[in-house]
């Protein structure tokens, strides 16, 4: 594993403004062949950062340990893996926590607004400086998958296949209001100070609030009923917990400490750009309608996979995004699978999509 950092020279457009001299980081696995063809591009979710695996260089576990690396799904003894950290995000890509080079400010609002093709073409800008002109597949879950999709319509030629896993073609009213109410429990918080808060003291009721409702919809209930049942917390002695409604429930505190453990981990205005560039993408947006989008993809293979306990990418999105592409594209594989974990599932049911990522890159 290697860790770089690549700048766009110059003036970077986007769908909605321009930044100067943007900074993307990445981390990569395994080495390119001599044909410089079987790179695997992948996208992260809203939250995580470039590192998807561990490595000599670094061995702190990766957000999909168990997926990518030698002798796993997605095998770095053969294949050379990209992940990008998105632009906007906070982990070495610029986002709204960066120094504005040309104020020497940092951008906080002053951003421009992010869409999801906004990440997708400055993760070209790396492939390109790559050298590499065919990937052998762009892989993306949650708002990873509308950035692959994004990234392969955009870019027609540069991949080969596409792997999106539970993501969807646009969102839908119920995710978009879910995320619009994040943003305005994190605006309401007088902490946040029109996003003029100090980088280190941020808004942390308006992001706890947020982290909690966000885990509501990663997971499921029937999980729940399963793990928490109606079990009575056994530590009330935390000062968020007392008065007379304090948390009774083993829920409460999971969802407590879940969304403790967020706080100071992610800026919260490139939270509110990615959560919104997520709302705004709509793939119609390339022609009109998903039939005249689709049209300009090249790719010979697709895999979606869903999970039927997901709220927040329901498995109708999954089959809405399968019955488009098998339209365009000559190979499409589609995977039901029924986790309890939700949304979430992607990164802890390894048992369910393990075998079904494998059977694709073994081919």
């Amino acid at each position: 594993m290697a860790k770089y950092y690549h700048t766009i020279e110059g003036e970077f457009s986007m769908k909605k403004g321009v930044l100067f001299s943007p900074q993307i980081a990445y981390e990569t696995w395994g080495a390119l062949n001599s044909s410089r063809d079987n790179a695997v591009l992948v996208f992260t979710g809203l939250s995580p950062s470039a590192h998807i695996a561990s490595s000599v260089e670094d061995n702190s576990p990766g957000w999909w340990e168990d997926m990518v690396g030698p002798g796993k799904p997605i095998d770095t003894r053969q294949y050379y893996v990209i992940c990008v950290n998105s632009l906007g995000s906070c982990f070495g890509s610029t986002g709204a926590a960066s120094l504005n080079p040309k104020t020497g400010q940092v951008y906080r609002l002053e951003f421009p607004q992010l869409c999801i093709e906004d990440i997708a073409k400055s993760s070209a800008e790396v492939i390109h400086a790559l050298n590499i002109n065919s990937l052998y597949a762009t892989v993306g879950a949650s708002m990873g998958g509308m950035t692959a999709l994004a990234f392969c319509i955009l870019y027609p030629d540069l991949s080969r296949s596409l792997v999106s896993i539970s993501s969807a073609a646009r969102a839908l009213p119920f995710a978009i209001a879910l995320r619009s109410l994040q943003r305005e429990i994190i605006r309401e918080d007088p902490d946040w100070k029109n996003g003029l808060y100090p980088l280190d003291a941020p808004p942390a009721s308006g992001m706890r609030l947020a982290r909690k409702l966000g885990m509501i919809s990663y997971r499921s209930a029937s999980e729940w009923e399963t793990r928490f049942g109606r079990e009575r917390a056994s530590n009330t002695s935390d000062e968020e917990n007392t008065g007379p409604f304090q948390s009774s429930f083993e829920i409460e505190s999971y969802l407590e400490h879940q969304a403790r453990t967020f706080i100071g981990k992610f800026d919260t205005n490139c939270y509110l750009y990615l959560s919104q560039a997520m709302d705004l993408f709509d793939s119609a947006d390339f022609g009109g309608c998903l039939e005249q989008a689709f049209s300009r993809l090249k790719i010979s293979r697709a895999k979606i996979i869903g999970v039927t306990t997901d709220i927040l990418f329901p498995i109708q999105q999954q089959i809405e995004l399968s019955e488009h592409l098998e339209k365009v594209v000559k190979k499409v594989s589609f995977d039901c699978l029924k986790s309890e974990q939700g949304h979430d599932s992607f990164l802890v049911d390894m048992d369910r999509f393990r075998p079904v990522i494998s059977s694709f890159f073994a081919n």
